[in-house]
């Protein structure tokens, strides 16, 4: 297993040997796109990450989370994790402090702590890989990608809780 990262290398070198490619060309070659691509996501994480923090330093998740307790409630999701569904798609890391203390404040095996378990592992952070793929990429227009993206998010926060009623 040591070996498997050098004996890649190995090959790489092999063949741009055997194709008769300036390996070293390529690599800086790759090195600037990379740079560039990076250069173009920057902007667009940036804005979102300022925006994850101005919404939880306002005390706007603490407001929402208050809003939709009662709905969340309604289909299943226990209220402590309310307000990890509405940090999710913003932010994984975000996402994942929250998740951990609520599963450090229910309990590993309580219902709260699988179902934000589940949920962590069932959806996606949103807004951040729209912003990272799409500024890559040079989207500018995202059409049907946001709604069907949160839909998704939605579904996956209810299926987390319904299945870790059923199967808990």
């Amino acid at each position: 297993m040591n070996a498997l990262l050098p004996g890649i290398l190995a090959l790489v070198g092999a063949a741009a040997l055997v194709r008769r490619v300036e390996l070293f060309a390529a690599l800086t070659d790759g090195a600037k796109e990379g740079l560039r691509t990076a250069a173009g996501i920057v902007p667009a994480l940036v804005v979102l990450f300022t925006a994850i923090y101005m919404f939880r330093a306002s005390g706007a998740l603490d407001l929402l989370t208050g809003l939709l307790r009662p709905a969340a409630e309604a289909v299943g999701i226990p209220a402590e994790c309310v307000p990890l569904a509405l940090i999710r798609p913003f932010s994984g890391s975000g996402a994942l402090a929250l998740g951990a203390d609520i599963i450090r404040a229910a309990g590993v095996d309580s219902l709260t702590g699988r179902t934000a378990a589940v949920m962590l592992g069932s959806t996606e952070t949103t807004f951040y890989v729209i912003a990272v793929y799409f500024g890559g990429a040079g989207v500018t227009k995202s059409r049907h990608a946001l709604p069907a993206a949160l839909v998704a998010d939605v579904t996956g926060f209810c299926m987390a809780a319904l299945f870790c009623r059923i199967f808990g």
